[in-house]
């Protein structure tokens, strides 16, 4: 297949990009900077987001489309001008992506398009999976609501559309979890605000071959939570990292000192949902790594 990427240059976009490319798919990578990379076997770079890009130009027949782009979640203190970013880059990148399945003459079969737990209420005690229709109300959830609606006009090209709920990305040198590991790596490690909060998590390499299977799979329409089957409370997520880290898990960090610190940003550590990958279950994916142990002894080994 011949697969249109935005944001493969992203941390889990090249873990797609890899997976794609092992299996002898043909990917082209969109970027803002596409001289700053040489193609490679089965590798394009196609310029976009700029005034003289139009990339439908450099595109003959794609067969699926990979909407991943968005200012990273992940990346320093959540005020106003950060969450404006995190917001309007997610809306304007999908508006291109529709932009250019509308001027391709061939449409692609499929649109995959990122999207984040986020979308569910926190909750210490409800269990979500793709069925449940509350939504939450703070800015991350509106965010990929938003994101979710925006992605859902390419079907009105005959395009099949499926979002994956990104629940927490594990991997050793990006994404939350090195921001995790930090304190435990310093013998700081400990419980995150009261410890009660869900965590639902997903190794990186499940996460590629979850986008991967839901391309592959006409019937998978719709959202998807991308979550390893077995979620874990933040309390014993920490103990589970500590041993594996073969750190202690005995310093709190205190809800007050992290909203401090990283301001509404907090709210990814000290609120959580329990998120369950049911889609991708009843369709027949298996999980490489479904426990918290299984993934970190890979991460850390």
């Amino acid at each position: 297949m011949k697969i249109l990427l935005s944001g493969g240059t992203g941390f889990i976009g090249q873990k797609i990009t890899q997976l794609l490319t092992k299996n002898n798919h043909e990917v082209y990578i969109l970027t803002r900077n596409s001289d700053r990379f040489d193609d490679k076997p089965y590798v394009h770079y196609v310029e976009w987001l700029t005034e003289t890009a139009f990339p439908e130009n450099n595109l003959m027949k794609i067969d699926a489309v990979i909407n991943l782009a968005g200012e990273s979640i992940n990346n320093g203190r959540w005020n106003d001008e950060h969450k404006e970013r995190i917001y309007d880059s997610r809306i304007e990148s999908t508006d291109e992506i529709l932009r250019i399945i509308r001027a391709l003459e061939s449409k692609p079969s499929v649109l995959i398009n990122a999207s984040a737990v986020g979308y569910y209420p926190s909750s210490e005690t409800k269990i979500y999976t793709e069925q449940s229709l509350e939504k939450g109300s703070d800015f991350l959830a509106r965010t990929v609501v938003d994101w979710e609606k925006q992605a859902t006009l390419a079907q009105d090209e005959g395009v099949r559309v499926a979002y994956g709920r990104f629940g927490i990305i594990l991997g050793k040198d990006a994404g939350a979890l090195p921001s995790m590991a930090m304190p435990y790596k310093l013998m700081a490690g400990g419980t995150v605000g009261s410890g009660k909060q869900w965590l639902s998590w997903v190794h990186h390499e499940d996460v590629a071959r979850a986008i991967l299977f839901a391309i592959e799979h006409d019937e998978l329409e719709g959202p998807f939570n991308v979550t390893a089957p077995n979620p874990m409370r933040m309390k014993e997520f920490g103990k589970t990292l500590g041993r594996a880290l073969n750190r202690p898990h005995w310093i709190p960090a205190p809800a007050f000192a992290l909203k401090l610190a990283l301001g509404d940003k907090s709210a990814l550590v000290l609120e959580g949902q329990k998120a369950l990958p049911k889609v991708l279950e009843e369709k027949g994916f298996t999980f490489k790594y479904s426990t918290l142990h299984q993934a970190l002894q890979e991460i850390y080994s």
